[in-house]
């Protein structure tokens, strides 16, 4: 009987522990951070069509009429 009870509080020790929340942060922080490289990295490849498709659009929102809109 003594037993069962050392083994079911040693169990709730070692859940309530907070042991592995350190490794859990850390893990979420270079998750994020990797991310911010790709978006970043991601960016800077379609730089130029992002300018030209701003600038379709910026053309078409502006009702010129000398503004020809053309689908992409």
């Amino acid at each position: 009987m003594q037993l069962i009870a050392y083994v079911l509080t040693w169990m709730l020790v070692r859940i309530r522990s907070e042991r592995g929340q350190d490794l859990i942060e850390y893990a979420m922080l270079g998750g994020l951070i990797a991310l911010a490289i790709i978006a970043v990295v991601a960016l800077g490849a379609f730089e130029t069509p992002l300018k030209d498709m701003a600038k379709g659009i910026g053309d078409c929102v502006d009702f010129k009429s000398t503004t020809e809109c053309k689908p992409f």
